[in-house]
């Protein structure tokens, strides 16, 4: 593959590090049922990374530029299911740290709950396409190839970087489990920040 690889790696770094929603759901899932549910959080997400990584090096991303009513569908759908997620966790209250609380979910629920959260974003579809070709080498033998390389190596710094906030978050859920007031709080706010954006969402525009 011929890429810049040093440059992708290091402009990589910097986008996963600047909190967003995928952060606050893998941190909100892992206080509320440990570390482990942040891991498998993280890993949801980035196995959405990898849907999106597939659908840019097919040409999705253009697709979506050209086809407003398409945009908006995934756009829409996409808002709708992070505003569930918030609404979820302002209703939970401080019930996600009790032990059998209605609030647990199944592993495999979280999992699904990272990767849909990603999959149904559509400006990271139209930022994959934009993003992966700019470190794509000139004169590329495969660059689609290329562009599905720096993708996958995308969605595993994601797991690599996010993996271990989970894991950190999850070690306070014990303490936390003492304190649901504190965990009421953090519900009450992570519930807002990803209903917010989800309404983001919903009234950006691609430009």
């Amino acid at each position: 593959m011929d890429v810049t690889w040093g440059l992708f790696v290091v402009a990589s770094l910097l986008l996963i590090v600047t909190p967003g929603q995928d952060m606050l759901l893998v941190m909100s899932r892992s206080i509320g049922q440990g570390p482990g549910a942040g891991v498998v959080s993280a890993a949801g997400v980035s196995i959405g990374l990898v849907g999106h990584t597939v659908l840019a090096t097919l040409g999705l991303g253009a697709i979506l530029q050209t086809s407003e009513w398409l945009f908006l569908v995934i756009k829409f759908v996409g808002a709708a299911y992070l505003v569930w997620l918030g609404v979820g966790l302002l209703r939970s209250g401080g019930a996600a740290l009790a032990p059998g609380g209605d609030a647990r979910r199944p592993l495999w629920r979280l999992f699904l709950d990272g990767a849909l959260s990603n999959v149904m974003n559509p400006k990271i579809a139209i930022f994959f396409f934009a993003f992966l070709p700019q470190f794509v080498l000139p004169g590329a033998s495969q660059p689609a190839l290329s562009i599905f390389g720096l993708g996958l190596t995308f969605a595993l710094i994601t797991f690599l970087v996010k993996a271990p906030v989970g894991l950190v978050a999850g070690l306070l859920s014990g303490w936390l489990r003492a304190r649901p007031g504190v965990l009421r709080a953090i519900n009450r706010v992570t519930g807002m920040m990803l209903i917010g954006l989800g309404l983001k969402l919903a009234f950006e525009r691609r430009d």
